[in-house]
């Protein structure tokens, strides 16, 4: 349990010292595309898995029985609400913020036709178990980055900020009560969408926490 001890985004070597900047540091720059690719390889996996999608787009899917959206603009209109609740979290965009969601749907374009399908439904649930915490961890090296969080990233952090609650708590309220709503709404819950919702704040935290002892040991090493 010690991933409850991260109550922050760790700043490394390669943070950027603002996330809003017309001109990033390289390795800042270097390290949030990596980041991103690791993040749209985990959702990758997510999909390919077929156990159930991910709590924001259970989310989407409520919406559209309510308001006969399709799932794409519905997906939208949530991103802009998220987006909207950063004005009173005090919340910067960044670089990070635009690529977000570029990287993630090329890495998605690209790997979902390549990775493997399984016919029995524990090994695609050991697949979706995978692909929570290969997602927490590019999560956690993009926002380490410090280039621009995602809207939903940024709701986290912004959160945890406000409420110095333990980022993995933050993230693991945030996305259970999406998963709620939603499925109130009428999305479809499966067993991938509940793994999410619950393991991916710890994932998450314990990429930030790998980071950081990888950070310490590299810092002790130059002296």
């Amino acid at each position: 349990m010690s991933f409850l001890s991260v109550t922050s985004v760790p700043v490394l070597s390669w943070s950027s010292p603002r996330a809003f900047t017309l001109t990033p540091p390289l390795a800042s720059v270097v390290y949030l595309i990596l980041g991103l690719v690791i993040f749209g390889l985990g959702e990758a996996l997510l999909v390919t898995a077929g156990v159930g999608v991910s709590p924001w787009t259970l989310f989407a899917e409520g919406v559209t029985h309510v308001t006969g959206w399709s799932l794409g603009f519905a997906t939208f209109i949530i991103s802009a609400a998220v987006l909207a609740l950063w004005v009173p979290l005090k919340q910067t965009p960044g670089l990070g913020t635009i690529l977000n969601a570029i990287v993630v749907a090329l890495v998605l374009e690209f790997m979902l036709p390549v990775l493997p399908t399984f016919e029995t439904y524990a090994a695609n649930a050991l697949l979706a178990l995978c692909g929570v915490f290969v997602t927490g961890f590019g999560g956690a090296i993009y926002l380490v980055a410090n280039l621009g969080p995602g809207p939903r990233d940024g709701l986290m952090t912004g959160l945890q900020r406000l409420t110095g609650q333990p980022i993995a708590l933050v993230r693991m309220g945030i996305e259970l009560s999406v998963v709620v709503i939603g499925w109130a709404l009428g999305g479809t819950l499966g067993l991938g969408t509940v793994l999410f919702a619950i393991g991916i704040g710890p994932a998450m935290a314990i990429g930030m926490q790998i980071l950081q002892a990888v950070g310490n040991r590299q810092r002790r090493a130059r002296h």
